[in-house]
């Protein structure tokens, strides 16, 4: 089951660049939570900050606290403790290439020491299927490459890669930005059958998207979060004047 995410006066850096300041909210457990607002406003180094991959960069810090389930990731876990409970999926597909398809999705699992054939048959299988790629690619799990799949195909690969390892959020950077209407749908039918499941953050330039699959909207601007209330409440009657410039196209 998925967590709640309580983040406090959150601050980050890229050296010089204070890149998120002062970031309050609490993300709801089993939920699909969006994030909006124009390029560079700080969406994309607000998820990295939830899974610690913003300190992976030499020059990147962040101060603040970020607690799921009551654990703040920050103080209290490893990153890579941290990476395990938080999926990532990211804006362009990035299967292994050189690894089949069943390979792909027990990437995460071997690495963390699975080595039980039956078990990870049955994990693979069960992420294939929550990820709606099952289907498609059974009869071909191990003579095709992940790299051989159509694009949609791809980024449901790397959702099964992410959900095989037993995440408890999801967090996913603008995911369907680079597919095709049809593959858009297939995603965003997906984010709707998982967040029984987990916790899942959207990144997205597409507003409709935003309001078809997330409870719960935040608007980014300027590396502040403006605003951050129900999705038909910042869609409809928007509390801050920026939200509604920005939602009905002032700028952006």
């Amino acid at each position: 089951m998925g967590v709640s995410i309580e983040v406090q006066n959150l601050n980050a850096w890229y050296g010089a660049n204070h890149t998120l300041q002062d970031i309050n909210l609490n993300i709801p457990a089993n939920h699909a939570t969006a994030l909006i607002g124009p390029s560079g406003c700080g969406k994309s180094t607000f998820v990295r900050c939830l899974n610690r991959m913003h300190e992976t960069n030499p020059i990147a810090r962040v101060t603040g606290a970020v607690r799921m389930g009551g654990l703040d990731i920050y103080a209290d876990a490893r990153p890579v403790e941290v990476r395990r409970r938080v999926g990532m999926v990211f804006q362009r597909p990035n299967p292994f290439p050189t690894m089949s398809i069943y390979d792909n999705v027990a990437a995460g699992l071997k690495l963390n020491g699975y080595a039980n054939r039956k078990q990870l048959d049955e994990i693979v299988e069960k992420s294939l299927r929550n990820s709606a790629l099952w289907d498609e690619v059974k009869d071909d799990l191990k003579r095709k490459s992940g790299a051989s799949l159509s694009g949609g195909q791809q980024q449901r690969l790397c959702i099964a890669r992410a959900l095989a390892v037993d995440p408890e959020v999801l967090l996913m950077d603008e995911p369907a930005s680079a597919l095709d209407p049809v593959s858009t749908s297939k995603i965003e039918d997906l984010i709707f059958q998982l967040k029984s499941q987990y916790t899942i953050v959207i990144v997205t330039h597409n507003m409709q998207q935003a309001a078809r699959v997330a409870e719960k909207t935040g608007f980014f601007l300027n590396g502040r979060m403006v605003e951050f209330d129900s999705t038909h409440k910042i869609f409809t009657n928007p509390s801050d004047k920026r939200t509604e410039d920005y939602i009905t196209g002032r700028f952006g």
